[in-house]
């Protein structure tokens, strides 16, 4: 079974991109487009893994990260957050937050990807059943 990542994005743009180039390397892809829809999709989904954008139109990635990781249940995601944001200090804080990598965009999808199987291969299979 391909993993499931949870795209957590309000730009349509960034969205297909995403998607688009995911699902061709065999991903499943769920997409939330606010905090409010990705929290409720977190536990719904069960993803491997998250791409979270930093500004949403609701509440930012990191308050996303943050949620995430204080819930025992859910704690142990794997997170990436992306961001337009590229200094230092915000990528310590999005690090800080919870996030396991931080991609700045623009960004090549090639290197996405390619963050995203690091990521899974470093954090191990979800559940032993596979």
């Amino acid at each position: 079974m391909s993993a499931l990542i949870l795209i957590v994005e309000d730009e349509a743009p960034q969205i297909e991109m995403l998607r688009y180039n995911l699902e061709r390397e065999g991903f499943t892809v769920v997409v939330a487009t606010n905090a409010k829809d990705a929290l409720e999709a977190v536990p719904l989904h069960n993803p491997d893994l998250a791409i979270v954008d930093w500004m949403l139109p609701d509440q930012s990635g990191i308050e996303i990260c943050r949620h995430i990781r204080a819930d025992t249940e859910t704690q142990r995601l794997p997170i990436i957050m992306l961001s337009a944001r590229g200094e230092e200090s915000d990528r310590v804080l999005g690090l800080d937050s919870g996030a396991n990598d931080y991609v700045v965009k623009p960004y090549s999808p090639r290197e996405m990807v390619t963050r995203v199987h690091a990521l899974l291969h470093r954090t191990g299979p979800k559940n032993d059943e596979g």
